[in-house]
């Protein structure tokens, strides 16, 4: 197994890529949307949610997949992965809107510029509403801020909006009327999915590059009028029957399948990673299950993160585990000493199951 950290878009620079490489971490998964004309708020109190997604981001072509790769590598760690389309890549793929067909075949080409780069595995979330709703507070251990779900009202998802993410108006709204998403169902939801992987699979197989699905968060069967895929502990299961293509896999993640209700996490690693199409791993931890959770440092919530490894370990997982994120800690760096603490102590176990095989 190998320790990953995750960058957010306005990370992409080498003193992050150093910051991973002195905390122990060995690769990248680098998380793509954020070149946001307006920051919203994770919990969408307003209109713009996490903000208005920005067409032109240059990192989507050749030349910036390659000079990322390269910056990486630069400093010594690999590009592991990257993660989630920008919506204006796709949000009618997702709506199964008119511009679908032009749009699939722009994603198609992303992945075929990944696998001309060296990018080996492209995560993606496949959801209208996203993740919204959460609260922020001092969830975390000695009052450390994080990140929680206390069963918000819902209201729909207003038309232009993707992902809790707001498509250029220029883009949309010539083409659509102003209101509300219409609700869509989880069986249709799992019959674009179906439509969009028999196109996009055969071009990853081709391109060397894995898909991996990234669990609904939070885990409700719907959220904001719109159905979800993997929300239950047999959603996997659902996803890997669509295909046995070897690049139909899991972006699997620790705390959102967690906050599953009457699910057990434990057997849900064993499972899936016994399949061999785990992709690779948010490793983090949470207390509480849906509609009531909050998001915790590594080694104090619900999920005995060591058990989980030694399963993993045993089933001969090989892949990159990151933190995801974590709590902010009470210092003048909050996000770093949150994810050092957890690679810290990431590495550490790591070491700790490997070893107890020797």
């Amino acid at each position: 197994m190998k320790l990953g950290m995750g960058l957010y878009r306005s990370m992409f620079k080498p003193e992050y890529v150093r910051f991973a490489r002195q905390a122990g971490a060995t690769h990248i998964v680098a998380h793509m949307p954020g070149q946001f004309e307006q920051k919203g708020s994770t919990a969408d109190k307003g209109s713009q949610g996490f903000g208005i997604d920005n067409p032109g981001d240059p990192i989507w072509t050749y030349q910036g997949l390659r000079n990322l790769k390269a910056m990486i590598n630069d400093e010594g760690l690999e590009l592991e992965a990257l993660e989630n389309f920008a919506p204006q890549h796709w949000y009618d793929i997702l709506l199964d809107g008119p511009r679908r067909a032009e749009q699939l075949e722009h994603l198609k080409a992303i992945i075929r510029t990944m696998g001309e780069v060296g990018i080996p595995i492209m995560g993606y979330n496949f959801s209208i509403a996203g993740v919204w709703g959460r609260v922020e507070g001092p969830f975390a251990r000695g009052g450390a801020r994080s990140v929680g779900f206390e069963n918000p009202e819902q209201p729909p998802i207003p038309n232009g909006m993707v992902w809790n993410m707001v498509i250029d108006p220029e883009v949309y709204d010539a083409e659509n009327p102003k209101g509300t998403i219409a609700p869509v169902s989880s069986d249709e939801m799992w019959r674009r999915l179906e439509a969009f992987l028999e196109e996009m699979l055969p071009v990853a197989e081709e391109a060397g590059v894995r898909l991996a699905l990234h669990p609904d968060d939070p885990p409700m069967p719907t959220l904001r009028g719109i159905g979800r895929l993997v929300h239950t502990s047999d959603g996997y299961s659902r996803l890997l029957d669509i295909s046995n293509s070897p690049a139909n896999t899991m972006e699997f993640c620790i705390g959102t399948l967690s906050e599953i209700p009457n699910a057990d996490i434990y057997d849900m690693v064993e499972r899936y990673s016994a399949t061999g199409r785990i992709a690779y791993v948010h490793f983090r931890n949470v207390r509480g299950k849906v509609p009531y959770y909050y998001e915790t440092f590594i080694d104090e919530g619900d999920t005995d993160m060591i058990r989980v490894l030694r399963i993993l370990r045993d089933n001969g997982f090989n892949g990159v585990l990151i933190p995801d994120h974590t709590p902010l800690m009470e210092c003048d760096a909050p996000w770093h000493a949150g994810i050092a603490y957890a690679l810290g102590y990431m590495k550490a176990a790591i070491r700790l199951v490997q070893e107890e095989r020797r």
